[in-house]
């Protein structure tokens, strides 16, 4: 990459940065301004300092162990593309990225990844974008199942979590709509692109011959490159199912830490929700969070992930919203705490800094579907 590329990217970067601060402000400011209205904030500080700290403990040891994992299905998925990298790199170019998209606007932390991906390891960018793009359909599909299966047995208990209380003028059955709407465009794009990538058909050659420019030509070089990639992938039955099996267990494991992140605030189990319920909430609500960050309205999803964790925890279990939105704001505390943590010293051990993020982020904007926070 050139000096002026660099540059470019690196104005780009900050132009979306802006953006990006101006839209966080806006969502917190309107939640904050919600909150006054609606909410006791002596109760909810009240209510973290009144948390559990062994199942704290416990929450954070189950999403610690989920970065390991992460970087077990990142070799598998590139592995099957005709790129063997450790276990232990993979975790932390993991580590880096998700720290840049939680710090750099813009959602850089794709691009941190394959940028280091082709520096220390020759992965050509092409197959880095490709390789991060089938491990967001991954969570996708693996939160959307995950929250499908919850909510199927939310409403077989009897509870609905839409028709509980709402918090100001979006109530929780907004939350849910929106998050199943997102969920069932990101299924239906996964599932498509999948098919395509299993069919015989050969797109790379008729696009090519409709091409003319060469600026033109070479974008739809690397679109085919890209495809190319995922095809690998999705060529393989036994590979889908590994990378979909870790998929699962990565989220279970942070769904596990917001299910102990309840019960530290409602007194665990035999406390005020049983354990099957906690876990079922528990599942829907990290899901509907996590989905409601598909949108691009907040650095790293502040404010949305906390509304709509909140919203769904009160309809379904009628908790105070003081306390369903203490466990959001712990929950989601501490997974970017931990994420901060692992990405400053990976980031250290790389030697990257906030201009590289910058200046590599329009690399993996094609792989940016998902939430950021991973």
């Amino acid at each position: 990459m050139t000096g002026d590329g660099i540059l470019g990217r690196v104005r780009a970067g900050v132009s979306r940065g802006r953006l990006t601060v101006v839209s966080t402000l806006l969502v917190l400011g309107i939640g904050a301004a919600i909150l006054a209205r609606s909410v006791d904030a002596d109760a909810i500080v009240e209510s973290v300092t009144a948390a559990d700290p062994t199942a704290l403990t416990l929450g954070l040891v189950a999403y610690l162990l989920s970065w390991p994992i992460r970087g077990r299905r990142y070799g598998d998925v590139l592995s099957a593309m005709g790129r063997r990298c450790g276990t232990g790199f993979l975790t932390a170019t993991a580590f880096a990225s998700q720290t840049a998209n939680l710090v750099v606007p813009a959602r850089a932390g794709d691009g941190v990844r394959a940028y280091l991906l082709k520096e220390r390891r020759g992965v050509p960018y092409p197959t880095g974008v490709a390789s991060l793009a089938v491990e967001r359909a991954f969570d996708l599909v693996a939160i959307g199942a995950l929250g499908g299966a919850a909510l199927g047995a939310l409403l077989l208990t009897g509870r609905s979590p839409g028709s509980g209380a709402s918090i100001g003028a979006v109530g929780p059955s907004t939350a849910v709509t929106a998050a199943a709407g997102i969920a069932g465009v990101a299924l239906i794009a996964s599932l498509a692109t999948v098919a395509v990538a299993r069919s015989d058909r050969e797109f790379g050659p008729a696009l090519r011959a409709r091409i003319e420019r060469p600026r033109l030509a070479r974008a739809v070089d690397a679109a085919v490159r890209f495809g190319a990639s995922i095809r690998v992938v999705a060529a393989s039955p036994r590979r889908l199912g590994a990378v979909f099996l870790w998929s699962l267990l990565i989220w279970a494991l942070d769904i596990l830490t917001a299910v102990f992140v309840l019960a530290a605030l409602v007194g665990g189990v035999g406390g005020l929700l049983s354990a099957p319920t906690l876990v079922v909430v528990g599942t829907l609500a990290v899901s509907v969070g996590n989905l409601a960050k598909v949108l691009p309205l907040s650095q790293g999803g502040i404010g949305l992930y906390e509304a709509a964790f909140t919203g769904l925890v009160v309809s379904a279990t009628g908790l105070p919203v003081e306390t369903a939105l203490a466990a959001a704001i712990l929950d989601h505390a501490l997974k970017n705490a931990v994420t901060l943590v692992g990405g400053g010293v990976a980031a250290l051990a790389f030697g990257l800094s906030p201009t590289i993020a910058s200046a590599t982020g329009g690399e993996g904007e094609a792989s940016n579907p998902g939430p950021s926070n991973f």
